[in-house]
């Protein structure tokens, strides 16, 4: 989750992301303060000089300082990357921390969050127990899409050629998961591939290359849609990740479901990663029309010397607001920090009649500041708060299913397109608006499931994701 960035002699934003599985940032400023930035840096880029640099920002704003070494020589580490992952190292063993504290480029994290903009395929990937390489999604305006890659085509051989193709069960056997992620190359615009695809037309080559686009928060195909359901009208948006752009589209989303009188909704965050706490917070608006004005959102809470930053947001008007009776939420392991937000914030005011449907989430109750070093490009994402809902509900460092009040297990059915009635995830969130019964979600389904299958699929993330990467887990 983050905040949007605050310009001054550093930026600070709050975020709310998951590393390398569901990444995630939170957006806009609460009612409360905003964390003053600390003096500016001098001197040069040096290795030692950027260690040095991100171990006092550490201290100064990190979560869990009694986690932090007393001191830690950085020489034996070669990067800086290096040297933050050994000083959070107790608080990861402890899962408060799962990779969320890192360094990126403030010039591709500011492209990504204004417009989704980044270089890739254009396709969500997923891995099954099986070693198996699916798309589970197809991203309009991007090459995958355009060369008749959707969800469902399985990838079966990468190369840079045809006479270079290799088997994926074969990289994973020599190289691992991050073999497929160097396979399918670096995340520059023209980098091009040839892939080995099995669908509907049987198993074919194509070659795809890279570009660079603007992703579409909510599809233009299925993001937003009235299923009619045997005559029930039901609202049903699919957020991909919350960046700017969200915005216009989830209030057209919202301002026809409220003008067909809609007042039972599914929101499917099933692989949204997080992103802007600002986005988040105006759909949780948008959702909630029957709210009060004195109702919370969400509390942000800094470690106790850094109190002055707390904030509390409240529900505000929106025009296109919808008062639903009954929500249901989609989610997966992939549904972390932003997403997981907007899910726990209407617990407490929706109880039993809003859902978790299909697996349990991500687990990342805490969100990021960012500290800008601009004479290096460096943003230096650090945990420093915690996110609750009105009840002060957080710590859900293992997922939202044991948290919720009603839940229902469902498969992610990469054999039907998202928000299709008779995929099994948005059937059975249909099934849940209707009042029927379901079997609940337990703690050791937080990976997705492919098909009606028993074998069980991850977001497929590498071992240093990009910005968009994070935002947008599975992507390349």
């Amino acid at each position: 989750m983050t905040r949007r960035p605050l310009t001054a002699i550093l930026s600070l934003s709050f975020l709310l992301s998951a590393c390398g599985g569901g990444g995630q940032s939170l957006g806009s400023s609460g009612s409360g303060g905003t964390p003053s930035p600390s003096p500016a840096p001098t001197g040069t880029c040096s290795l030692r000089n950027r260690q040095d640099w991100a171990a006092a920002q550490l201290r100064e704003w990190y979560l869990y300082p009694e986690t932090l070494p007393a001191s830690l020589d950085p020489t034996p580490y070669a990067t800086v990357e290096d040297y933050i992952d050994a000083l959070t190292a107790t608080a990861r063993s402890q899962r408060r921390d799962r990779y969320f504290t890192y360094l990126t480029s403030i010039a591709a994290e500011n492209a990504y969050y204004a417009s989704g903009s980044s270089a890739s395929f254009g396709i969500r990937l997923g891995i099954d127990s099986a070693q198996r390489i699916y798309v589970i999604e197809a991203f309009e305006g991007g090459a995958a899409l355009a060369a008749g890659i959707d969800r469902g085509t399985e990838i079966v051989a990468i190369g840079t050629s045809a006479a270079t193709l290799r088997t994926v069960s074969a990289i994973i056997a020599s190289e691992g998961t991050q073999g497929v992620s160097d396979a399918l190359g670096p995340d520059t615009a023209g980098t091009s591939r040839v892939l080995r695809i099995t669908n509907a037309s049987g198993t074919h080559d194509v070659t795809v290359t890279k570009t660079a686009f603007d992703l579409p928060p909510v599809s233009t195909r299925y993001g937003a849609r009235i299923i009619n359901d045997g005559g029930h009208q039901i609202g049903y948006v699919n957020l991909r990740t919350f960046i700017s752009t969200a915005d216009p589209a989830l209030r057209s989303a919202f301002a026809s479901f409220r003008s067909a009188g809609i007042t039972e909704v599914i929101v499917d965050l099933r692989y949204n990663g997080g992103g802007l706490i600002s986005v988040a917070e105006t759909l949780s608006d948008l959702l909630g029309r029957n709210r009060a004005g004195s109702d919370v959102v969400d509390y942000t809470t800094f470690r106790s010397e850094k109190s002055s930053n707390n904030t509390t947001r409240l529900f505000q008007t929106q025009a296109e607001a919808v008062a639903p009776t009954r929500i249901a939420f989609i989610g997966t392991g992939g549904t972390a920090s932003a997403s997981e937000l907007v899910i726990n914030a209407f617990t407490p005011y929706l109880h039993t009649s809003s859902a978790l449907i299909g697996a349990n989430t991500y687990g990342k109750p805490v969100g990021q500041i960012a500290i800008d070093r601009s004479e290096c490009d460096d943003r230096f994402r650090i945990i420093a708060f915690a996110v609750q809902n009105s009840a002060h509900q957080g710590a859900y460092y293992d997922g939202l299913a044991a948290t919720m009040e009603a839940t229902c297990q469902a498969n992610d059915d990469i054999s039907h397109p998202l928000g299709d009635p008779l995929e099994a995830s948005t059937r059975s969130a249909l099934d849940f608006l209707e009042g029927k019964s379901c079997a609940p979600i337990t703690g050791a389904l937080a990976a997705l499931s492919v098909g009606a299958k028993s074998s069980k699929r991850d977001l497929l993330t590498p071992d240093r994701p990009s910005v968009a990467q994070r935002e947008v887990p599975g992507l390349f």
